[in-house]
């Protein structure tokens, strides 16, 4: 599977920003700067994702894409408009990296010999200390 987050510049032509003021504490600063910023990205119109990759990132990323077929991310982590805008483009290339890596097929396997003997004599083990247990204390 290729990664097709070749140009970061082209993706960035495609985002649209839009900001409001952030939650929690703060002071005065808080409730006069719109700091929070929402990332925006259209799926469906991408001219930059084929049929493929869309319908990668689709079923990869379901729970963050609206009914519309947009990506959102917020950030509002920081003061800072810019770099709310900085780390919400750093987490949208992270999704897509994630998206289109592949996921590894397990391979199913048997414990050793070695492992499975380990495992019974531990248990033999305990099955002995429940039965010292069981005959020293109905003795008194």
């Amino acid at each position: 599977m290729h990664l097709p987050i070749t140009n970061q510049d082209s993706f960035i032509r495609e985002f649209k920003f839009q900001t409001s003021r952030s939650s929690g504490p703060g002071g005065q600063h808080v409730n006069k700067v719109s700091s929070r910023v929402e990332l925006r990205f259209n799926v469906q119109e991408s001219q930059l994702l084929s049929d493929d990759d869309k319908e990668i990132v689709y079923n990869k990323l379901a729970t963050r894409i609206s009914q519309e077929g947009i990506l959102s991310i917020v950030v509002q982590a920081d003061r800072s408009q810019l770099k709310n805008k900085q780390s919400a483009i750093e987490k949208f290339f992270d999704l897509l990296t994630q998206a289109f890596t592949p996921v590894k097929k397990r391979r199913p396997t048997k414990p050793s010999h070695r492992a499975r003997e380990r495992r019974l004599q531990a248990k033999r083990l305990g099955s002995e200390k429940k039965t010292r247990r069981r005959s020293s204390d109905w003795d008194e």
